[in-house]
């Protein structure tokens, strides 16, 4: 009787120990490894930006269009401003090969100074997307409008508003950066079909608003009523000649178009004071460039070239672009 007590107990104290240990295995297997500490966080995404130049409202517009995305998608983005210097620019991009971000968006100062710019990044293996601006090296994405369209609508309304016929001068921008040079294009493409058309004097500006006003000064010292229409390649430009007019009391007698639709230039079509301008996606062109960069470090499908149209802003349908 005793040894039938003792096999019991043991037999029973056995059971219970499999038991627990099975329990215990059971439980184990269901914890990821480690036990209870947690998977490690995924590494952030890290962005590196070099933007053309941040005193522009047009490329602020951008640069929030892009900030926004990134912080929706948990992205860090890291933005320098160029101040319009390709060799700055071509600095910049240095830097983040050295800090090893992920990738590059670029908004190129010029098509040929700031091509080496994309080149060291695709050496060292880093994707570079070109948002708004070209260059001659061709990066791994570009997103942005196609500059000539701009310019053949702007000058397509002067043409259309002069009825065929009458003089005008034209503002550029930045000289080499791609918008000017493909804004230049498309307004001789232009004015090659409307023979009636004269290009007085054509003249860079730099995309600046206080010599745009300068050289307006200048223009009406030397051309006065012979002038009837203004072509500027940006609404900075488009600002500034249209102060100087108005101080010089021409204003009613001159058409002004420009290019961007940033507020300033919306007011003042609203307002009837600048007869046109041409509307450009910032909002579209940042927010999609960081989604390209995104698409390309996840190995996702992506466009090579993403083009936004434009489209004419006039007093008729400003108020579609106020809200």
């Amino acid at each position: 009787m005793k040894a039938k007590r003792s096999t019991g107990g043991t037999a029973g104290f056995l059971a219970c120990v499999i038991t627990a240990g099975l329990f215990l295995n059971g439980c184990g297997r269901e914890r990821p490894p480690g036990g209870d500490k947690k998977a490690p966080a995924r590494k952030q995404i890290v962005l590196g930006a070099s933007l053309l130049n941040l005193s522009s409202e047009f490329i602020v517009m951008l640069n929030q269009a892009m900030k926004a995305r990134a912080e929706e998608l948990n992205v860090r983005l890291i933005v320098n401003d160029a101040q319009r210097s390709a060799d700055r620019q071509v600095q910049q991009i240095e830097s983040f090969i050295a800090q090893k971000v992920d990738a590059i968006i670029l908004n190129p100062c010029e098509v040929e100074a700031s091509s080496p710019a994309v080149d060291k990044a695709l050496a060292a293996g880093i994707p570079i997307v070109n948002v708004n601006s070209e260059t001659r090296s061709v990066p791994t994405a570009f997103v942005g409008s196609r500059d000539e369209e701009s310019a053949r609508l702007a000058m397509e309304y002067i043409g259309k508003r002069l009825n065929g016929r009458g003089n005008l001068v034209m503002m550029h921008g930045f000289m080499g950066q791609a918008a000017q040079i493909k804004r230049a294009q498309g307004a001789r493409e232009v004015l090659e079909r409307n023979t009636g058309l004269k290009l007085l004097a054509e003249q860079t500006a730099e995309w600046d608003r206080a010599k745009a006003m300068a050289l307006m000064e200048n223009w009406i010292q030397s051309y006065g009523t012979g002038i009837q229409a203004v072509f500027a390649q940006n609404d900075e430009m488009g600002m500034g000649a249209l102060i100087a007019l108005e101080q010089a009391g021409m204003k009613n007698r001159v058409i002004v178009t420009s290019v961007d639709a940033i507020t300033d230039a919306l007011q003042a079509v609203k307002n009837g004071r600048l007869d046109a301008t041409v509307f450009q996606d910032a909002r579209g062109q940042g927010g999609t460039a960081v989604d390209i960069a995104v698409k390309i470090l996840k190995r996702e499908p992506f466009e090579k070239q993403i083009f936004i149209p434009f489209r004419l802003v006039t007093r008729e349908n400003v108020d579609e672009f106020l809200k």
